[in-house]
């Protein structure tokens, strides 16, 4: 299996190249992101907790995302890959993950992070704001909290992967084909 940690501030376009790479390598795409977004379209006790905490731009409780990861890890047993997407956010999170991944006799075979700059990110998530309606997406305040959040809590996970051998940084500005052809020589060459 191929399992790949996409990473990034939000914004930074991890979405839209999961995307690309499910369809390329047949991964299936973990985004704790929409994952949450279900529970609280759910209307489930998680979903509403998750509701509260997205709202003012905080992280969700890691046994809780963990759980979930799990789930669905057990669920799609056998395929080419997982995509994690948004997560892990923090270096236990990382750890956790690793754990969890080895548990289940697989490995993390690589994190590429995209780079972008706060001021893009900012009018990015704006823009998505616009088009999808999510309140953490329409608040310039909400956003900058999200963005320090990253740098302050998020960001020391690469160090994590850079320990292992298992960082790669991809530019994150450009066209999606440009960004895509240098993510996917990353992966190439695993």
């Amino acid at each position: 299996m191929l399992n790949l940690v996409l990473f990034g501030p939000p914004g930074a376009g991890k979405g839209t190249q999961s995307q690309y790479l499910v369809e390329k390598y047949g991964l299936m795409q973990l985004s704790t992101g929409d994952m949450l977004r279900g529970e609280i379209a759910q209307g489930t006790p998680l979903g509403l907790e998750a509701k509260l905490l997205m709202a003012e731009g905080k992280l969700v409780p890691d046994a809780v995302v963990i759980g979930m990861i799990s789930n669905k890890l057990d669920a799609n047993k056998g395929g080419a890959g997982f995509i994690f997407d948004g997560f892990p956010r923090t270096v236990a999170q990382a750890e956790a993950l690793d754990e969890l991944v080895k548990s289940k006799n697989e490995a993390i075979a690589a994190m590429i992070a995209l780079e972008v700059n706060e001021e893009e990110l900012e009018r990015r998530l704006l823009e998505r704001g616009k088009a999808s309606g999510r309140p953490d997406d329409a608040n310039p305040e909400v956003i900058r909290r999200r963005i320090k959040e990253y740098n302050d809590k998020t960001a020391p996970v690469a160090e994590f992967y850079r320990n292992q051998n298992k960082f790669s940084s991809v530019n994150g500005i450009g066209s999606k084909e440009e960004i895509l052809n240098s993510v996917v020589a990353i992966i190439d060459s695993l």
